[in-house]
């Protein structure tokens, strides 16, 4: 069976920030039914005016077997310029988050390939409480100074591949949230954007663990970062981030092309009182080399000490006159191979 998606979901405002998870289950409109989805050729336009939407515009959930696929070219555009200056949350903890392009919720077995998403309003796409998903070819955009137009983010989920696509934004080009499992990345091509971010994790009670991450063969060109593990301090509860392998990635003019961050926050006043409450362990940084725009071109900074991290073929010089750093906090690395920049003291 086919159908067609067309038209916007009619709801109320948008909900406060929070996690994902809750936000989705308190407007739970979806795409059931068929299970095979063509989008159309051409170009799907959402509304401009937010009071139309809820959490999300378009929205497949509660499917098992299901294949989403774009036709000849289409584009889902999600007209995001108009809602921009209304997104205050680079620098509000408390603000309203505004609609993602496309989510798949509690989906089982799903395929989804050949979509472009263009000028999302927030995410592109996000995956949540979806177990085994294929993604490939999918080519999304933003411009980099749209905020919070995350290309593909992904909470809760056991089983997912995205492979051999091309994202561009003002966010994460890929950004892996709490609770996710068995996670595959793979020859995905990230720029402009903040890179590939496991994270943010620690901000909320409650958060599931994030095991068994394997990014290989990405190639970023003029984003914020490479590839990320970002933490809040002052976790209110405890939570795990371990068995995670990046590997064979290029790095093409990127800021800070490897950091582990248990500082993270993004806001103006920022609390210090205690540590992130996510361990950190098992995480290997092998065979990544090209150019960084900053002098330290790989920052470890952990809040307990990170354990088990290690770093293997490491080839990155800063395109500056200086020359390119390592700095480190509780980090506790080891290093094999080649080293450039040399190791933390």
């Amino acid at each position: 069976m086919e159908e067609s998606v067309r038209d916007a979901w009619h709801g109320d405002a948008g909900y406060p920030a929070g996690d994902l998870l809750h936000r989705a289950r308190a407007f739970p409109r979806s795409l059931r039914g068929p299970r095979h989805h063509l989008l159309p050729p051409g170009v799907l336009m959402a509304a401009t005016d937010l009071k139309r939407f809820g959490n999300d515009w378009i929205e497949f959930g509660w499917v098992t077997n299901l294949t989403v696929v774009g036709q000849n070219g289409g584009v889902i555009d999600g007209q995001g310029a108009a809602s921009w200056p209304f997104n205050k949350c680079p620098v509000r903890k408390d603000c309203k988050v505004l609609p993602t392009s496309v989510m798949f919720l509690n989906n089982q077995n799903t395929v989804v390939r050949d979509i472009t998403s263009v000028n999302s309003k927030f995410f592109h796409i996000a995956l949540l409480h979806n177990n085994n998903m294929r993604m490939s070819n999918l080519r999304i955009h933003a411009p980099e100074n749209s905020p919070n137009t995350d290309g593909i983010h992904i909470e809760r989920n056991t089983g997912v591949i995205i492979s051999d696509s091309r994202i561009g934004t003002g966010d994460d080009c890929i950004s892996i949230g709490q609770g996710n499992h068995n996670i595959y990345i793979a020859r995905v091509h990230c720029g402009p954007g903040h890179g590939m971010s496991v994270g943010s994790l620690g901000r909320y009670v409650g958060e599931g663990d994030v095991t068994s991450i394997h990014v290989t063969d990405m190639t970023f060109q003029g984003t914020m970062n490479g590839v990320r593990i970002k933490t809040w301090e002052n976790s209110p509860t405890k939570s795990l981030a371990a068995r995670m392998l990046f590997e064979n990635m290029v790095m093409k003019d990127v800021q800070t092309p490897i950091i582990i961050d248990q500082k993270y926050c993004p806001y103006y006043n920022c609390e210090h009182r205690y540590v992130s409450g996510v361990t950190i362990e098992d995480i290997k940084f092998k065979n990544i080399k090209g150019t960084s725009t900053l002098p330290v071109a790989v920052l470890l900074r952990c809040g307990v000490p990170c354990r088990g991290v290690v770093l293997q073929n490491v080839d990155l010089i800063y395109n500056g006159k200086a020359g390119t750093l390592s700095h480190c906090e509780n980090a506790n690395a080891t290093y094999v191979g080649y080293q450039h920049p040399e190791p933390c003291a």
